[in-house]
C-alpha cells in the first residue's frame, strides 16, 4: 500500500498543495494551502479510527483529506472533480493499487457541497473533517475584510472541534464564536456544508450536531438505514 508518508512527500503533491494556497489567496479567498490539508487529513483519519474503521481504510481518509483541494491550483470552478483528475495519475504512477485510487479519487471528486454526493466512508470523513473547518487562520494573513461575510465569520470563530462518540454514534462539530459574527451569518454560508454534514455523518450510522458556543443548532435523528437517500 501506498502510504500517506509517501503521498505527503511526493514533489508533484507538494507542489500542487503549495500552487492551490498561492491561487486561493490572490483570489483573497480563505485559506486552502498546507494548514488546511493538514487539518482534514487528521481530522478524517481520527473520525474513521473512533467509529473502528480499520487501519487502511482509516489511511486512505488520512491521503484524501490531505489532497482533496489541489485542484485549487488549476481553478476554484469544480476543484473536486480537477483534484481528482490531477491526482489519479499522480497516484497510478506511484504504484497505488487501482481499488484505492478510486476510493480516494471518487471521495475528493465529491466533496464540494455544491455538486457532490456522500459516495463512501472515507467520502463521508473527508466532508465531516471539510466542512468543519471554518476559523480565525483561514482569514488570509489575518487581514479581515469586513465586506466579506466569508471573512467576518471565520474571523469570529476561535475555537473549532470535531468529537465522535462511538457507542452512541454521534459526531459533533463546534464552533466558538465572538460577538462579532452571528448564527444567522454563519448559517447564510455554512447551511448548504451542514447539510453535506448530516448525510456524511447518516452514510457512517451516526447522527450529526452542529453546536455553536455550545447550543445544538440543528435536531438530526440518525435514520433507519443510513445508506438509503
Amino acid at each position: 500500500m501506498i502510504t500517506f508518508e509517501q503521498v505527503k512527500r511526493d514533489p508533484q503533491i507538494q507542489a500542487l498543495i503549495h500552487e492551490s494556497g498561492q491561487v486561493l489567496e490572490a483570489m483573497n479567498y480563505t485559506e486552502h494551502g498546507l494548514r488546511h490539508a493538514t487539518y482534514v487529513s487528521r481530522t478524517a483519519a481520527m473520525i474513521l479510527e473512533k467509529l473502528g474503521y480499520d487501519e487502511h481504510m482509516c489511511e486512505l481518509a488520512r491521503i484524501a483529506g490531505y489532497v482533496h483541494d489541489v485542484g485549487n491550483a488549476i481553478n476554484r470552478s469544480n476543484h473536486g472533480v480537477i483534484s481528482a483528475t490531477l491526482l489519479y495519475g499522480i497516484l497510478k504512477d506511484m504504484g497505488m493499487p487501482y481499488a484505492d485510487i478510486c476510493t480516494i479519487c471518487s471521495a475528493v471528486g465529491n466533496h464540494e457541497e455544491e455538486i457532490g454526493h456522500v459516495v463512501n466512508a472515507v467520502s463521508a470523513a473527508l466532508v465531516l473533517a471539510d466542512k468543519s473547518d471554518a476559523h480565525r487562520t483561514r482569514v488570509q494573513r489575518l487581514q479581515l475584510d469586513r465586506e466579506d461575510i466569508h471573512d467576518v465569520v471565520n474571523y469570529s470563530i476561535g475555537k473549532n472541534i470535531v468529537l465522535v462518540d462511538p457507542e452512541r454514534k454521534i459526531i459533533s462539530t463546534k464552533f466558538y464564536m465572538d460577538s462579532t459574527s452571528s448564527v444567522m451569518d454563519f448559517l447564510s454560508i455554512f447551511l448548504s456544508r451542514m447539510v453535506m454534514s448530516e448525510r456524511a455523518a447518516r452514510y457512517l450510522d451516526c447522527t450529526f450536531k452542529l453546536y455553536i458556543n455550545d447550543s445544538v443548532i440543528n435536531t438530526a435523528q440518525i435514520v433507519s438505514d443510513a445508506h438509503v437517500k
